[in-house]
């Protein structure tokens, strides 16, 4: 199980961190000097400019998917991620949504090469 954000002063310390955009979300990391090897958690927040309440929590539902599926194997310990959803969170599709997690993660570790697309693109 992954370990969720829910204070708001860990968003905020997120927010003051590295972030990279990609075209399904933005995502914010903040390495926890006072504990580095503890699991990563991680927070999602979609803003009213997405939609009412209920496109924003399909926002979130999407978002939390594609968080299970990809940061058991990408994340790194002593680290927070705050993912941030956009409008094209809900149209994108899930693959390439998962591709932008990859890319986003690879960005804020370092830049290592980041992974190719699942699919190709129609």
């Amino acid at each position: 199980m992954i370990e969720r954000l829910t204070r708001r002063a860990d968003f905020l310390k997120a927010a003051r961190a590295r972030r990279v955009a990609m075209p399904g979300l933005v995502m914010q990391m903040r390495a926890r000097p006072e504990a580095p090897e503890a699991p990563f958690r991680i927070g999602f927040t979609v803003t009213k400019k997405v939609g009412n309440a209920v496109v924003r929590n399909r926002a979130k539902r999407r978002l939390r998917a594609a968080a299970d599926a990809t940061l058991p194997r990408y994340g790194l310990p002593g680290r927070d991620y705050v993912v941030i959803g956009r409008a094209g969170t809900l149209t994108r599709p899930f693959a390439l949504l998962l591709t932008d997690y990859e890319r986003a993660l690879a960005k804020l570790h370092g830049g290592a090469k980041a992974p190719t697309a699942h699919i190709s693109p129609v």
